[in-house]
């Protein structure tokens, strides 16, 4: 009896201490769990809570942090799955309920996104009309979605790896990337080893090279200690002669502001501030005799108080396009510039404006040859996550911004383009399938969309105004080239003056037509990407004929001025390519003034303006010996409204015309 009770006792004993021992683990990954999670040390603080919820049920707080860990590390699948998990506590906050809809958003179900947000905006007043946008973007993104492609992507398989890849520049014959694949060669031990990042789990983020050999890549390679340091280094970009490197570095400062971003890498605003936090700095070195000198840090870093970083040169290297979180912008980080002084400094930084900038982020800005501006931004309305986007201009103004549509763009996380030279294919960088939140390196290549060029040949008729100034003009010989400049095809236009050619869209054209006695026109053709099936193009012949008036359309001046205005501009950029393209021919160009004032003062302002015109002409590259410059004054009214004749300001227009005439020495070619 007393060997069975003590055996009770035994047993009883076990049960409690192994009670004890499994709440006092819990107890022990708790804890270390919150302190990676308020060191942003996320990959680990996931595996803690984890291992705190297989040992106890889960509380609001483990579970609030698991779903907020893993959206902050980006492991969207995981966040939606536990911040479903939150909204099921009654007491979880409204909060909650927009980063489900944002998770839920970029993993690409756009309707169950839609109904989180409006509940959101229910919820929370103040936010309503943000969290309407979201939910009216969801419907974009589906509508978005039965576009036919435009382009092909395929990932980069030669330049990926299990880590993250992403923001490719062009170099030389070859690409810079950034990547966190780590930098120690596999037998590496101790201090050798690569530095772990507790944030993602990986390793410090380092900038590689490749070089393009025909259609593969070289494995890619470190560039050298100096420019990677310690910590997060890159994105990066160089100049045109590959001379200069300007890139992004991480530095650790101590905290002041309780809300600052402490992942340079995710510009997330963390309302989990421990004491210090990262901020990106720009710096530069210089490329000596092969070998890239100690880098020197950009004029405007000011890591204390914000960063700046994703540095990119404007195509003509003088201005520096960069990201920042500083005071004063439209949102979380905004695209700002500054331009390069003769002195070889950089201006005080200006923002690029609220035509790209929005109240979200803005980041990763590149430019094409062509001065096209690409960045991503989560702002704008998108597929969810960053969406990349287009526009043109520079310095703070921009054309609307275009968003370039899937496959390019999906409901991850898409950005740091680089367009080739050709302008159809290139690389970007996406997470689209990764929910280890490692992004990839992918090409995209357009796809020839077929159109139609109809090309109509018009005669200019001397001494006629107005509609009854053109005329069909048929049996025009057209020749037609191909994008690579090369392969041409000979065509006559019908007795219409039309003739069809099967294009493709995103492509330039060269066309040139010609017919015996008539000018010479040559022609410049771009068919975009967004064309009609249909794509028009008219030239419009001249006679070569002898002292012959030949009034040019849409050149008029503005009352008592002789500027070249900006729609006669246009017409005599079609002049002087037609004169470039005939060499012989000699003009005069002439410049008629309405009635409204005395003979003298006309002739002055009529020769002012043929002077005008001539110089315009010379700007774009006509000789001047070709040119005479003549003003009539108002001699010669197409109209009624001469002296003392009441007339209206469009009849006055007509007058103050501008003709030219091919002169008589040289009309036979």
């Amino acid at each position: 009896m007393k060997h069975t009770f003590t055996k009770i006792i035994f047993l009883i004993l076990v049960v409690v201490f192994c009670g004890l021992s499994g709440k006092l683990r819990a107890q022990s990954a708790l804890r270390k769990a919150n302190q990676y999670f308020d060191s942003y040390k996320y990959s680990l603080a996931i595996e803690e809570y984890k291992k705190t919820i297989e040992r106890k049920s889960p509380t609001l707080t483990v579970t609030q942090r698991l779903a907020d860990a893993n959206r902050l590390s980006n492991h969207s699948v995981a966040a939606e799955a536990w911040y479903a998990e939150v909204l099921k506590f009654p007491e979880a906050e409204p909060i909650n309920i927009f980063y489900y809809a944002q998770m839920l958003h970029t993993n690409g179900k756009y309707e169950e996104a839609k109904v989180q947000y409006l509940q959101y905006a229910e919820k929370v007043p103040v936010e309503a009309a943000q969290a309407r946008k979201l939910a009216e973007a969801c419907d974009l993104a589906s509508q978005w979605l039965k576009r036919p492609p435009m382009v092909e992507v395929k990932a980069v398989t030669e330049l990926n790896s299990l880590y993250a890849d992403f923001s490719p520049i062009q170099y030389k014959n070859g690409i810079l990337f950034t990547s966190d694949r780590g930098t120690a060669k596999p037998e590496a031990k101790g201090k050798e080893k690569d530095k772990i990042y507790g944030w993602t789990g990986r390793p410090y983020l380092k900038m590689f090279g490749s070089v393009k050999n025909g259609a593969n890549w070289s494995k890619p390679v470190p560039l050298s200690t100096n420019l990677n340091a310690e910590f997060h280094n890159g994105p990066a970009a160089v100049d045109s002669a590959n001379t200069t490197i300007y890139f992004t570095r991480t530095n650790l400062v101590k905290l002041e502001n309780k809300k600052a971003n402490p992942d340079p890498t995710s510009w997330i605003e963390n309302p989990f501030a421990s004491g210090f936090v990262n901020r990106l700095e720009i710096y530069t070195a210089q490329n000596i005799g092969g070998k890239w000198s100690d880098p020197k840090p950009f004029a405007y870093n000011k890591v204390e108080e914000y960063s700046v970083g994703h540095p990119v040169l404007s195509p003509d290297g003088n201005l520096l396009y960069f990201i920042s979180d500083m005071p004063g912008g439209f949102g979380l980080t905004d695209i700002y510039y500054s331009e390069r002084l003769g002195n070889g400094t950089w201006s005080k930084p200006i923002n690029a404006g609220n035509t790209i900038n929005t109240s979200g982020r803005e980041m990763f800005p590149s430019f094409d040859q062509k001065g096209t501006l690409y960045f991503s931004s989560d702002g704008h309305n998108g597929f969810g996550g960053l969406d990349l986007f287009s526009t043109t201009g520079e310095r703070s103004t921009w054309s609307a911004v275009t968003n370039l549509m899937a496959p390019i763009n999906s409901s991850r996380n898409d950005y740091a383009m680089l367009v080739e030279e050709n302008g159809q294919s290139g690389l970007f960088s996406s997470d689209r399938f990764s929910e280890e939140a490692t992004a990839d390196i992918y090409s995209f290549s357009l796809i020839q969309q077929p159109a139609v060029l109809v090309v109509t040949t018009l005669e200019r008729i001397a001494g006629q105004i107005g509609k009854k100034s053109l005329a069909p003009l048929s049996n025009v010989r057209l020749r037609f080239i191909q994008p690579n400049g090369k392969d041409s095809l000979v065509a006559f236009t019908d007795k219409k003056g039309k003739y069809y050619f099967k294009v493709s869209k995103g492509n330039t054209y060269s066309l040139e037509g010609s017919k015996p006695s008539y000018l010479t026109q040559p022609a410049t053709i771009e068919v975009s990407n967004n064309a009609l099936d249909t794509v028009n193009t008219t030239l419009v012949f001249d006679r070569i004929q002898t002292n012959i008036a030949i009034a040019l359309s849409n050149i008029y001046f503005d009352l008592n001025k002789w500027d070249i205005r900006p729609d006669a501009a246009l017409e005599l950029d079609k002049l002087a390519i037609t004169l470039l393209a005939n060499p012989k021919v000699k003009v005069e160009m002439g410049s008629h003034c309405d009635s409204r004032e005395g003979n003298g003062y006309n002739q002055l302002l009529s020769d002012l303006r043929a002077e005008a015109t001539v110089n315009y002409l010379v700007s774009k590259g006509v000789s001047r010996n070709r040119l005479t410059a003549r003003g009539y004054g108002e001699t010669q009214p197409v109209n009624r409204c001469v002296d003392n004749v009441p007339c209206s300001e469009v009849e006055h227009q007509l007058n103050r015309r501008t003709t030219f005439k091919i002169q008589k020495e040289i009309a036979s070619r």
